[in-house]
């Protein structure tokens, strides 16, 4: 039983994680002065793709 709260947990903690480094990185984009329709992209991508899409957003996002 505690081994399974833990599993939840650690799973629970994964994707409050995702989805605020999501949204950082969305409001990033638009403080940014990036377009919407790239913000919302940047959204998706680090939404569906949190590692991959996190750094290739962190590597873009002062071009």
């Amino acid at each position: 039983m505690g081994a399974m709260l833990l599993i939840f947990l650690f799973a629970a903690g994964l994707l409050f994680l995702n989805i605020f480094t999501s949204i950082w990185a969305y409001k990033d984009a638009v403080a940014k002065g990036r377009t919407s329709v790239f913000a919302v992209i940047v959204l998706f991508g680090t939404l569906f793709f949190p590692i991959l899409g996190l750094i290739v957003y962190v590597f873009i996002r002062n071009e």
